[in-house]
């Protein structure tokens, strides 16, 4: 019960904030979220590629030991 109080409280002062707030603010924020998105999806999309080119070396390099075992 005291959990649902504290938690209607914080929704309610949240929305008072949130009325109060400017939306320059807003968009600037979302502007800049936006950018840090973009640039993590390119880390993430570079990070990709690496592990694939590093996956393909693992792979070549399996390969040399295999035939390398086998003789």
């Amino acid at each position: 019960m005291t959990k649902s109080i504290a938690l209607s409280l914080v929704l309610a002062a949240s929305l008072g904030l949130a009325a109060c707030s400017g939306g320059a603010e807003n968009a600037a924020n979302n502007a800049a979220n936006s950018a840090e998105n973009a640039s993590n999806a390119a880390d993430n999309a570079m990070n990709a590629a690496l592990n694939a080119a590093d996956n393909a070396a693992n792979a070549a390099s399996n390969a040399t030991n295999n035939v390398a075992n086998a003789m």
